[in-house]
């Protein structure tokens, strides 16, 4: 469901007892359409997600790291300058609106405190971010809107803010009396659906929840309002027993997820239309319900569509490799008949004295046969009996040396084939545009992606992903196969404990252990995490070899990543989102 007018009161009541008095420390706008508010707290800062994005509009705390670009926008720089230092006031919501207010006390260069308003409007593709001084004039706003040759409402630097205008036609469903809703129900289109007439008839209810108030009045979330002999009064009893618990905050956060564990819909109360099609959990608040719903999905999304490039590219490499591969396969097979050439070459040189030019067919006794037989030989009429035992020979020669060329070109292909195989789970297990970065800085070393021909810029390494185990023990995993190699053969010791997914591309994870070893419970949890950082992401249990960082060698022409190693132990570990969550830094 969207994050409703209903839904988002949760949000704000929930955030109200959290954040309020709490001072603005950082300002952060890590994509286009987000922006972090670092809340300095007890026993630890709290952040604060605001996102306008149209497919993914929310405001709640976050515990996700995302990555920050290079340089800050302009937005992010005004922010700064107005809001670092502001203390939260309070949390408001004009009645029924999809539109929260945060009231700031805010001092200015000289310490003076004004009261400045951060508003985050939630309305579809009109979702924006808007600081407001205490005039009520505008300050700034994530997106600029209407003007002098525009009928929309306008959204300007200089300009007096004026809220969203209200939706025509509907009432507000937390101001509507019993008798209102009588009179609204008897006049209705009989042909329509009890979820119709309630999304048409009342703001602030979305279509999920108008569903599930029919399913609970009438035990079909279709039902049409024709086909009801009540006269609407169970349905008028479940929508004002949800009124009642809005009026009253009790909210609760359940999520909807299916099998595979994906997020499917959230809502403020219980979702019981759908009976066992997914699983319902009440999770631990409402921003843990928007973290899960949206944050991760999202970002994996946008790593996604800007990774696009060089998926393709890599599909494409992929699919030349596997067809190369074919036809080398196709010609390898047919070098077995080479043994076939030289027995045809020696045949021919034994009856060299019965045979004549111009002669098409060679019938001799075959003594490689096994029960004495005849062989038939096709000939070159246009060659001399010498000339056509020349050439078979040749043709033996010829397909003895391709068959060890070709095994050599098999293999190197298969080679090829297993990185290009690595790059593609690499893009696929990227969390942000510094790992797409490395990967794209890694296909230009190996050749798959063009350099910049403009002057070069010296590009700081990335730092692996760091985690602490339970024990409290840290150790460190490879985002990238650029990574891997640096992590294993540069910064690692040779005492250091390596792990990874075995006989499948996945990132190396190493456990320092400055001559010791590590205890059982960090070794079974860094193996956890080199199997959710594998291509057996999603396989459940995970065979993950475990060996000394010295007996790790990296191969003569390997391909960044590509390692082998000796004396290893195996542990079966499971991919664990959730744990692999926890323990990282």
């Amino acid at each position: 469901m969207p994050l409703d007018a209903i839904c988002l009161a949760a949000v704000r009541e929930e955030l109200s007892g959290r954040i309020t008095g709490l001072k603005i420390d950082k300002v952060q706008q890590p994509e286009r359409d987000v922006v972090i508010l670092t809340l300095r707290g007890q026993p630890e800062p709290k952040r604060l997600l605001l996102s306008v994005g149209s497919g993914d509009m929310r405001v709640h705390l976050t515990e996700y790291r995302f990555e920050n670009p290079a340089s800050p926008p302009m937005f992010c720089m005004l922010l700064r300058k107005h809001l670092t230092g502001a203390r939260i006031v309070r949390v408001t919501q004009p009645p029924a609106e999809r539109a929260l207010e945060f009231e700031l006390e805010a001092p200015d260069a000289i310490g003076v405190v004004s009261n400045k308003r951060l508003i985050i409007e939630l309305i579809g593709r009109l979702s924006n971010l808007i600081l407001v001084d205490e005039e009520g004039v505008i300050i700034e706003c994530l997106r600029r809107t209407g003007g002098e040759l525009s009928d929309k409402r306008s959204v300007l630097p200089g300009l007096f803010y004026r809220s969203p205008p209200a939706q025509e036609g509907k009432l507000d469903p937390m101001l509507t009396t019993a008798e209102r809703w009588q009179e609204l129900f008897d006049s209705r289109a009989d042909e329509k659906t009890a979820d119709k007439w309630l999304t048409s008839a009342f703001s602030a209810l979305s279509p999920l929840i108008c569903r599930e108030l029919s399913w609970r009045a009438y035990g079909d979330a279709d039902c049409r309002l024709d086909a009801v002999k009540d006269g609407g009064l169970a349905l008028r009893r479940e929508f004002f027993a949800l009124m009642d618990a809005v009026k009253s905050g009790r909210f609760e956060p359940w999520s909807l997820t299916g099998d595979d564990d994906s997020p499917r819909d959230f809502s403020y109360t219980r979702i019981m239309q759908f009976d066992n099609a997914f699983e319902l959990r009440r999770e631990d608040s409402f921003s843990a319900m928007l973290e899960g719903f949206y944050t991760r999905f999202a970002q994996l999304a946008r790593v996604k569509q800007r990774a696009s490039a060089m998926t393709k590219t890599m599909k494409n490499a992929r699919g030349r490799l596997v067809r190369k591969l074919a036809a080398q396969q196709a010609e390898f097979e047919r070098t077995n008949e080479r043994d076939f050439f030289r027995e045809c070459g020696d045949i021919i040189t034994a009856n060299m004295h019965s045979m004549k030019k111009g002669q098409a067919m060679l019938t001799a006794h075959d003594f490689y046969s096994e029960d004495g037989g005849t062989r038939d030989i096709a000939l070159d009429i246009r060659k001399t009996p010498q000339q056509n035992a020349a050439k078979y020979y040749k043709d033996y020669t010829k397909a003895k040396n391709a068959r060890k060329f070709l095994t050599e070109q098999i293999q190197l292909g298969e080679r090829e084939l297993e990185y290009v195989e690595s790059v593609l789970e690499e893009i696929a297990l990227a969390e942000g545009e510094r790992d797409l970065s490395d990967i794209r800085r890694e296909l230009m070393q190996t050749g798959y992606v063009k350099g910049q021909k403009a002057a070069k810029e010296k590009q700081s390494d990335s730092a692996p992903m760091r985690f602490e185990s339970s024990t409290g023990m840290q150790f460190f995993a490879g985002r990238n196969n650029i990574q891997n190699d640096r992590l294993t053969l540069k910064s690692a010791s040779k005492s250091d404990v390596w792990l990874h997914a075995q006989k499948i591309h996945g990132a190396h994870v190493i456990i320092p252990c400055g001559g010791g070893a590590p205890d059982e419970t960090t070794l079974l949890e860094a193996a956890a995490v080199a199997a959710y950082f594998s291509a057996a992401r999603s396989g459940g249990k995970v065979p993950v070899d475990h060996t000394l960082v010295k007996f790790v060698k990296k191969p003569a022409g390997g391909r960044p990543g590509m390692v082998i190693y000796t004396d290893q132990k195996t542990v079966i570990a499971y991919s664990d989102e959730q744990l692999v969550s926890r323990l990282r830094r």
